[in-house]
């Protein structure tokens, strides 16, 4: 199981957000390339980011800092966040960016989600991000009527190989992952599923080992001291 440890970038900066609320910022560095440098040093295989500004509002305002961490690190990224056309996934695998997660963009266009597996193939990840049990989009602040497990299962068969699910109700919270809802998805789609939300302590990725998840995103519990990374590399 691959340990992503996250950075979540708004106006420029490393921070995390409380329930996914905007209002509810952090900010645990004004400069995420020495976070992610920081990272790699620690072992990472693969770092997960997020452009929180692009999520929002649709365009990719971070994306010159998404740039220069993915051309520095000597591990992979993975980055999403306001991705929505075919030149925008081109331009950031160009610039070393190992996968592009689809959230917005694959829910309300399943056309677009087609276009960019045919061409990008393993390259293209989507993003459900789900709130009691549906499917959330733009920035988590709109909620659709597509339950999580179906349009993940809908993603599959367009060709989808890996998605990242977050609870909201969990995520930045530290009280722990939604392991019921986890081991759901893991177990109804053929998928890698990448869990995230909630992981506050080693106990909590022990734990997701055994839902059948693939991967773990752990975010604000690096930042807090909560879990050493090093330490749930190894436990992954």
């Amino acid at each position: 199981m691959i340990i992503y440890p996250a950075i979540d970038i708004k106006d420029g900066k490393c921070v995390r957000l409380y329930k996914g609320d905007y209002d509810k910022v952090t900010v645990y560095n004004e400069n995420p390339l020495e976070v992610a440098q920081g990272f790699a040093e620690a072992g990472a295989e693969f770092i997960h980011l997020v452009d929180l500004d692009g999520a929002r509002d649709g365009e990719s305002k971070n994306k010159e800092i998404l740039f220069e961490i993915a051309e520095k690190m000597p591990v992979p990224v993975q980055t999403g966040g306001g991705i929505r056309s075919l030149e925008t996934v081109r331009d950031y695998l160009f610039h070393g960016v190992q996968r592009v997660i689809l959230g917005t963009s694959a829910i309300q266009d399943k056309g677009f989600l087609e276009l960019a597996v045919e061409e990008f193939g393993e390259k293209i990840v989507v993003g459900i991000d789900a709130k009691d049990g549906f499917v959330a989009y733009s920035g988590w602040e709109k909620l659709s009527t597509s339950r999580a497990v179906e349009f993940a299962k809908e993603a599959e068969a367009i060709g989808v190989r890996t998605i990242v699910y977050t609870d909201i109700a969990t995520d930045g919270t530290l009280q722990g992952p939604n392991f019921k809802e986890m081991a759901q998805m893991a177990h109804s789609v053929g998928m890698n599923v990448i869990a995230s939300g909630g992981v506050s302590c080693l106990e909590d990725i022990e734990k997701l080992k055994e839902t059948g998840v693939k991967g773990v995103i752990v975010g604000k519990a690096i930042y807090t001291g909560n879990v050493e990374l090093k330490e749930a590399i190894r436990i992954g």
